[in-house]
Parts: C-alpha cells; sequence; structure tokens
C-alpha cells in the first residue's frame, strides 16, 4: 500500500544495526520514499521452555537411534565411550557458545560470531557452511523418519507387498516430512515439534527403564560378559566412532541460532543450551550401555550392529522388551527424527534469514511476512533439503558429512570465544560483559578448539567423502560470494562498522584516520569529521600539519607554522571534538605538501585520509589534487565547510549518485557514521536528461535506484527529476540541502578532477561538502596493523624528535 512521503520519515533513520533493505512505497513527481526495508526483527517469544524444547528436539533420539548401529559397528561396546568424550567436547563447546551468546544475543547463531570476530568473507564462509550443515543434518533425519516409518510398515502388513512398495515410499515419506513443516514454519514463528519432542523422550526412558530392569533380573554377570572385548577395534576405532556421531550431540548450537527470539537471552540461552545437552547425556549414555548388554546377542554387540546397523536398536530393545520394544524404538525413532528435522529447518532458515540480512545472501530472503516469519528463507531452506533427499539417499553419508562441517563450524566457535575474550576489554562496571568470562577457564576454549579441529581432521581422512562434500560445498559458496554476493556484502559490512564500532575493535583492528590540517578557522569542523569517520575506542585520529620551509628561513618559518599548528589544535580541542580519544599529533617539514601527505599516509598505513580544502574551486588546485589522489592506497575524504561549522549539525544530507558502484562502499560507511546521531534524514539525488529515449530513462532510474537500495540501509528518499542540464539541477539542489556527500571521479589521470562536475558544484554552492574517494591497489589493506607512534612528533624528511 502506499503512503505519502512524509510518513516514511522516523526520529533515527540510522536506529537499526541490522541492515535493512528498500521496498518502494511511495513516488511523487520523480521522487521516491524508501522504508529501508523496515519489516522489523523477529519478536523475542521464545522462553526457557521453549529453546529447551528445541535444544532437546534436536538432539535427542534422531542422532542415537539412527548412527548408534554404525557406532557399535565401528568401536564395538567402546562406542559408549565415544558418546561420552563426545559429551566432553559438546560441554566445552557449550562454553564458548555461552561466552559468545551472552555477548552477542541475536540470531544467526555460529554465522553471527564470526562476523563479529572475523572479516565478512570469512564469516560468509562460515555462515554457508553452518547453512549447509544444519540442512544436511536436516536431510539426515528426513531419510531416518521415512526409514523408521517404512521399516514399522513392513513389519505390520507383514507379506502384503510392503518390502518393493517400501523403497519407493521411503523419499515420498521423507519429501512429505520436509515440505510440511517447511509449510508450517512460513505460517508460524515457532512451534510444531513440541508434541514429538515430549513424546520421544517419554518413550526413550520407558527403554532405557526397561532394560534397566530386564538387567536386574538376568543373570549375574551375563550381561557384563557382552561388554567383553570393550574396544576391539582400539584407539582408531574410538576416534572413527567419534566422528561418524558427534552428530548425535549436535543441536544445542540451534537455540543460539534464534537466539534473536529469545526473551531475555543472556540467562535464557545458556540455561537452555546446558539442560538440553544434559537430558540428551542423561538419556544416551544409559541406552547405550542397555543396548551394549542386555540388549546384545550371546556373541557380542558389534556383530549384530555390523550385520544390520539401522535396524540394531530395534533388534536390540526386542531383546528384553519382546515386541513391544521393538515398537517402542519404532515409535522413538519416528518421534525423533520428525522433531530433530523441525528443529534443524527451523534454525537453518534462521542462519539464512540473518546472512540475507547482512546481505551475503540474497537479500530478499531477509524479509518477513506479516505473520513476523522469515518465509523466503524457510522456502528456499527446504527445497535445499528437498534436492538433497532426493540425491542423497543415504544416512550414513549425510551423518559422516554433518559432522564433519560441525566439528569444523564448532572449531570457530571456540576461535571466536578466545578473540572476544583477549580483544574485550573487561569492566567492573559491565555486569553483562564481564559476567560470561569471569566464570569460565579460560584455557577451556583452547582445548575445545583443538579437540573439535583434531576430530574434524581426522574425520575428513577416515571418510574422504564427507571431505569432498564440505569442498564442494565451500567451492560452490566462494564464487557465489565473488561473483553475486560481495558488492552487496560489503556495502552492508561497511555500514554496520560505522554504526556498531565495537565491531572494529572486536577484529583486531586499529584503523587508522589521518586529517591534514592547515588553516585554524575549518580544523574543529575537519577532525570533526575525522573523529566521525573513525571507529570510536578502536580507531584512531592521527592530526598532520606540514610545515612548508626551505633551509635559509627554517627557523622562522617554523616558529610562524608552529603556531599556527598549535593554534589548529587549541581550536579543535576547545570545540571538544576529542570526547573519546585525544588523537595522536604529527608536525612534518617538507617542501611539497602534497607529495608530504602521500608519504605519511603510505608509511603510517592510513586506513583513511581527511583533507581540508576550504579553496577547493580555486585555480590549479584540481591537478595536484588529483595526483595526490592517484598516490593514495586509501579511502580519501575531502571536506570543505564554513568556519564554525559541526557535522553533527546536517539534519538534511543529500548524496548525488549516478548508478555506479565506484565508491558505494566507502559512501555508506561516511553516510552510517554521520547516522549514529540519529538525526540526519538522506535524500540520494541523480537527475535524469530529457533528452534520453524512454528506454534509456527506464535503464537509469532501476540501476540508480537498484544501487541507492543496496547502499542506503535505513530511511531515505530517492528523487529522480527530468532535466535538461543535469550540473545545474543538482547545484539547485545542492544549495537547500545542509550537507552534500558525493563521490569523486574515477580516472587514472590526476587532471581528471580538473572540472568534474564534483568541484564544478562545490565552486557554485555554499553548502558544507563531503568528497569521497575509494583506491586500492592492495588486496589486503593492513590497517588493523598499523604501528602505534608516540602522541606528538616532529618529522623533517626522516628525522623524529620531541618539540
Amino acid at each position: 500500500m502506499l503512503r505519502p512521503a512524509g510518513s516514511l520519515r522516523s526520529s533515527s533513520p540510522f536506529a537499526h544495526v541490522l541492515p535493512r533493505f528498500a521496498p518502494i512505497t511511495a513516488r511523487q513527481n520523480g521522487t521516491e520514499a524508501r522504508s529501508g526495508f523496515e519489516s522489523g526483527r523477529p519478536e523475542r517469544h521464545i522462553g526457557l521452555l521453549r529453546a529447551t524444547s528445541l535444544g532437546v528436539g534436536a538432539i535427542v533420539g534422531g542422532g542415537v537411534l539412527a548412527l548408534a548401529g554404525t557406532a557399535f559397528a565401528t568401536a564395538g561396546p567402546s562406542a559408549i565411550l565415544t558418546f561420552a568424550l563426545n559429551g566432553a567436547i559438546a560441554l566445552a563447546t557449550v562454553a564458548s557458545f555461552v561466552q559468545l551468546a551472552r555477548r552477542f544475543p541475536e540470531s544467526g547463531g555460529i554465522y553471527a560470531y564470526a562476523k563479529k570476530v572475523f572479516s565478512i568473507e570469512v564469516a560468509f564462509l562460515v555462515g554457508w557452511v553452518v547453512w549447509f550443515a544444519s540442512v544436511l543434518a536436516g536431510v539426515l533425519y528426513a531419510l531416518g523418519f521415512a526409514a523408521f516409518t517404512a521399516q514399522g510398515l513392513a513389519r505390520l502388513l507383514g507379506n502384503l507387498g510392503l518390502g518393493g512398495w517400501s523403497s519407493f515410499v521411503e523419499p515420498v515419506i521423507a519429501l512429505g516430512a520436509t515440505g510440511g513443516y517447511a509449510l508450517l514454519l512460513t505460517r508460524r514463528a515457532a512451534g510444531g515439534g513440541d508434541t514429538a519432542t515430549v513424546g520421544k523422550v517419554v518413550v526413550l526412558l520407558a527403554i532405557v527403564i526397561g532394560g534397566m530392569v530386564a538387567w536386574v533380573t538376568s543373570s549375574d554377570g551375563e550381561a557384563w560378559d557382552r561388554l567383553s572385548p570393550f574396544a576391539a577395534a582400539g584407539p582408531l576405532g574410538v576416534l572413527q566412532a567419534m566422528g561418524f556421531t558427534f552428530i548425535a550431540l549436535q543441536g544445542f548450537d540451534l537455540i543460539a541460532a534464534v537466539g534473536g527470539e529469545v526473551r531475555d537471552p543472556r540467562k535464557n540461552i545458556p540455561r537452555s543450551m546446558y539442560i538440553s545437552l544434559g537430558i540428551a547425556l542423561l538419556i544416551y549414555i544409559p541406552l547405550l550401555v542397555v543396548l551394549a548388554t542386555v540388549g546384545a546377542p550371546a556373541g557380542g554387540i558389534q556383530g549384530a550392529a555390523q550385520a544390520n546397523p539401522e535396524g540394531l536398536v530395534a533388534e536390540s530393545a526386542e531383546r528384553f522388551l519382546g515386541v513391544a520394544g521393538y515398537w517402542l524404538v519404532i515409535l522413538a525413532g519416528a518421534l525423533s527424527m520428525l522433531s530433530a528435522l523441525h528443529a534443524n529447518l527451523f534454525a537453518a532458515s534462521r542462519v539464512a534469514f540473518s546472512m540475507a540480512r547482512d546481505r551475503t545472501l540474497p537479500q530478499r530472503m531477509g524479509s518477513l511476512t506479516a505473520r513476523g516469519t522469515p518465509a523466503l528463507a524457510v522456502v528456499v531452506t527446504g527445497v535445499l533439503m528437498i534436492v538433497l533427499v532426493l540425491t542423497v539417499g543415504d544416512v550414513a553419508s549425510a551423518g559422516a558429512a554433518s559432522s564433519l562441517i560441525f566439528l569444523m563450524a564448532f572449531f570457530v566457535v571456540h576461535l571466536a570465544a578466545a578473540l572476544v575474550r583477549s580483544r574485550t576489554r573487561l569492566s567492573a562496571e559491565t555486569g553483562e560483559r564481564g559476567r560470561p568470562y569471569r566464570s569460565i577457564p579460560p584455557l577451556l576454549p583452547v582445548a575445545g578448539g583443538i579437540a573439535c579441529l583434531g576430530l574434524a581432521v581426522f574425520q575428513a581422512f577416515a571418510v574422504p567423502m564427507a571431505g569432498s562434500v564440505v569442498a564442494i560445498w565451500m567451492a560452490l559458496g566462494v564464487a557465489s560470494y565473488a561473483t553475486l554476493l560481495a558488492p552487496g556484502a560489503r556495502l552492508a559490512d561497511a555500514s554496520a562498522r560505522a554504526r556498531d564500532p565495537e565491531l572494529t575493535g572486536l577484529r583486531g583492528q586499529s584503523p587508522l584516520v589521518l586529517a591534514a590540517v592547515a588553516n585554524p578557522a575549518s580544523a574543529a569542523g575537519l577532525v570533526e569529521i575525522a573523529t566521525t569517520v573513525c571507529a570510536p575506542g578502536a580507531g584512531r585520529v592521527m592530526l598532520l600539519t606540514v610545515i612548508g620551509s626551505n633551509l635559509e628561513s627554517l627557523v622562522e618559518s617554523t616558529d610562524r607554522q608552529g603556531s599556527t599548528a598549535f593554534r589548529i589544535l587549541r581550536e579543535a580541542f576547545v570545540r571538544g571534538v576529542f570526547a573519546s580519544r585525544p588523537p595522536e599529533v604529527l608536525f612534518s617539514i617538507a617542501d611539497n605538501v602534497w607529495e608530504e601527505i602521500a608519504r605519511v599516509a603510505g608509511e603510517h598505513r592510513c586506513e583513511t585520509v581527511v583533507l581540508g580544502l576550504p579553496n577547493l574551486s580555486g585555480s590549479g588546485i584540481g591537478a595536484p589534487l588529483g595526483r595526490l589522489i592517484s598516490k593514495l592506497d586509501t579511502d580519501i575524504v575531502i571536506a570543505r565547510a564554513p568556519r564554525g561549522w559541526r557535522v553533527s549539525e546536517a539534519a538534511r544530507i543529500l548524496v548525488p549518485v549516478s548508478g555506479g558502484r565506484a565508491h558505494g562502499e566507502l559512501r555508506a560507511r561516511i553516510l552510517s557514521s554521520l547516522g549514529r546521531s540519529g538525526r540526519g534524514s538522506v535524500t540520494f539525488f541523480s537527475a535524469i536528461r530529457k533528452s534520453d529515449s524512454e528506454q534509456e530513462k527506464r535503464s537509469i532510474r532501476r540501476r540508480v535506484s537498484g544501487q541507492v537500495g543496496k547502499e542506503a540501509l535505513g530511511p531515505y528518499e530517492l528523487e529522480m527529476p527530468e532535466t535538461d542540464d543535469i550540473a545545474a539541477a543538482t547545484v539547485e539542489r545542492a544549495a537547500a540541502a545542509d550537507l552534500v556527500v558525493m563521490g569523486l571521479p574515477q580516472s587514472s589521470e590526476p587532471s581528471a578532477l580538473s572540472g568534474s562536475l564534483p568541484l564544478q558544484i562545490v565552486a557554485e554552492v555554499s553548502t558544507p561538502v563531503i568528497l569521497v574517494g575509494r583506491w586500492s591497489r592492495r588486496i589486503w589493506h593492513p590497517a588493523s596493523v598499523a604501528p602505534r607512534q608516540p602522541t606528538w612528533m616532529l618529522r623533517s624528511r626522516g628525522r623524529r624528535g620531541r618539540p
């Protein structure tokens, strides 16, 4: 439904950390008002009980019933030990999850944590494989549900021809269960799995209790004798079984994946994780002991498992509970697989939703329906599961590949927890931040990470098929990101880093912003721009004043220009632009100001160079400025502002655009940095020539609208009037704004800046202007390792000293 443009305004258009997409909601006289995808975030509607139910539904039953036979066939009775060891690794992993979930209580789970600590490229790869791991786990449980259901039907109907029919019906059952839950989750934000979860726990407990009763009533020592030899395959058999069955304890991470929908997440997420894993271990270990003792034939459990791994649990239960035991296992298996399928489909869709909000997956997958459900993310995840159900068809293969991916992902969790701990400065006054770390031994993430990585490497070599599946999926992800997703993801990440400066510190970066100042009158405004661009708390600002002089008058010139430099500093400090962190200051003596700026920026490996040039329209300024820009391997911000102007006072920000990607990432970063104050409204402007054909006009509108939609992550307006003179129309519109933000021309020729549209606009309006440019010849920019320098330095052709 269309709304008047004015109704789209909000008091804080940049108040949301998560990216927002931008559907058109109104269009009048060439102006489009857009909401910045204000579909909102999912409500926090999941309490402790529902979160625990999600974890129990994902962990308990499905994995152990599907893979217990494989574990016993590989390791013999020592499969009990493999589950206990996997439980220890899982508990250590939960501890790392608790640290991160308390610190970042949002949806996305492992992916959300990775994007806080690593680059967006690494975070994408982590999210890509975690999404696939949950999908594979869902495939495992869909196939398992089909197998248990078909097995029960075959036995129930006996000789009525079901044997030939069951092989045909299993895929149909798996597809029906997957499609049914996907349809349910498009209509409901949660729910649909609690009944199956409660039912399977009750049935599994009944099997365990029945086995214990049978053990007590059996001959003395007979049950224990079946545990010998305990580890016939030796340590390698135990390790291989651990790799096969680790997926049986996966599921607690799904609680973190929906953390953005959990009420009181800093309490309920950790509690539900520990409770769900504890319930699983309290059921698994006694169940395995019962199966390996009173449920084993006289020849031992390993031989029976090797003969029929899929049906081992049902056959074992039948040995000590009779026919009722068989049907209890069939019922428990079907319920377990259903609840685990539901939990993995639910969590995988939330991972995809979170990635789409960061534009590391197609942005439409990040939309919510009127019911508050990410329907498209659910549908895409469900379709992927259905495709894999039809192509994989092998429970063991799906389990091995999924276990390998989760082991790799949990290693990332341990690494992220260790990095966050080391990079976060704890404060006694910040209880929420400090509490997760004080209660957990610092070496626990290290030990857990080593265990996960070691087991993953062993699994990759022990089951080459699993390693191949992971490698192929990762290759598809890299190709998709490089060809389709990278521009939008980098735009969203640049904006997220600007709006949430803590990300810079969490990623271990300390970017340096170099502000070259010469005029005391504009110093405060320029330095305020530098501190706005800089990431508060993690980034640093260096003020550079170049004192140009010849040797004959060095002393007099130094005194005069040094006095000017200190007036610059005094003006900036008096205006209070260094509220969070004092800048570093560098005085440099050089004959050529332009070359000295380029040299200092390169030597200190600056991320951004901020220039204040009040005479941008002056004669001859374009060529030397162009030469400087061509030498800089940094982001460039050039400001022209009147005396006394403050960037925080800009209420109407105009952004002239042409639809190109040249400076989109930097422009998004600048706009988000400006938006931290929450006051400025943004209008993108792109004039269209009246003489263009209708086809050309449609093409321009489509290109500009698409690019602006990627850059603008908050509410904005897009004006695209038709005119005979683009420059004149832009100048007229700029005169009515409080601040103009526009890109510099892209050209390798220094002379290209002279006479360019940006300088032409600057020459004709008095509005404050910020010109941005981005030139980088390096794939990796080492801003994160820029060395710290003394706060006060005087440089003259390489010599340093105290003033």
